[in-house]
């Protein structure tokens, strides 16, 4: 039963909702690439979907995501990025698949996501250590420190790949291990194709913090998120434990 709904579940995920293509193009002003540039990496940058505390040898989580990157539609620099602004909904939907492994000795965990934004070109992949100086105990929380790396591809006009580092902490309680964290996003944003004059790449810092839930149900499991910067994200994740 539970690997039905696992994968009712990813079916409803890349079916979403059809909705009219978002079609790319370089705005014609610095300050409108470098606004596209960071709505655009803070919503392929690295979501932990995860709790600080380590998988542990041999853990493994796999499981698939959905997530809405909300956005101002109404934003001059968004309208003067698009072919049909018109279409611009109020949040991109994205589809994801997204698995992590525990390493033996170490309290160290590796993790890969795959996603794609279904009424749009974007797509993304992104890679994850994460270490967990303290790995936690029934009375003491977890607390890690993670490094990620994001790529952006399928957009015919730039191309963007994000780094960041944070720090989350989590703490256990029987099924249900609430977390947190807060760190930094640096986005390196570069136009291609027919540049107009004045458009150069953009290097953009960003504060981005998160907050989520783990429920965990034996070899299923569940995590809700929400990342908050001048862009918010909001996720859903159903995982596989072995």
């Amino acid at each position: 039963m539970k690997k039905i709904l696992f994968a009712i579940l990813m079916v409803c995920i890349m079916a979403a909702p059809a909705a009219a293509k978002v079609t790319f193009v370089l705005p014609s002003t610095q300050d409108d690439f470098k606004n596209l540039s960071r709505d655009l990496g803070l919503a392929i940058s690295y979501m932990p979907l995860a709790p600080a505390e380590p998988l542990g040898f041999p853990g493994f989580d796999i499981g698939v995501e959905a997530t809405g990157v909300s956005i101002d539609k109404n934003a001059s620099y968004l309208k003067n990025s698009v072919t049909n602004p018109n279409d611009l909904p109020s949040y991109i939907p994205e589809a994801k698949a997204h698995a992590q492994v525990g390493l033996p000795v170490v309290p160290i965990d590796l993790g890969i996501v795959y996603g794609t934004a279904p009424s749009t070109d974007v797509k993304l992949v992104g890679y994850e250590i994460k270490w967990a100086f303290l790995r936690g105990s029934t009375v003491a929380p977890a607390v890690a420190i993670r490094g990620a790396y994001t790529k952006l591809s399928g957009i015919n006009v730039l191309d963007i790949e994000t780094k960041s580092l944070d720090l989350s902490i989590s703490k256990g309680f029987a099924m249900f291990t609430p977390y947190a964290g807060i760190g930094e996003v640096w986005i390196t944003s570069k136009p291609k194709g027919s540049i107009p004059l004045g458009i150069e790449k953009a290097d953009l810092t960003e504060t981005k913090g998160f907050v989520g839930a783990k429920l965990s149900l034996g070899l299923i499991n569940f995590v809700a998120e929400a990342d908050f910067a001048k862009v918010n994200a909001y996720s859903l994740r159903m995982n596989l434990h072995f």
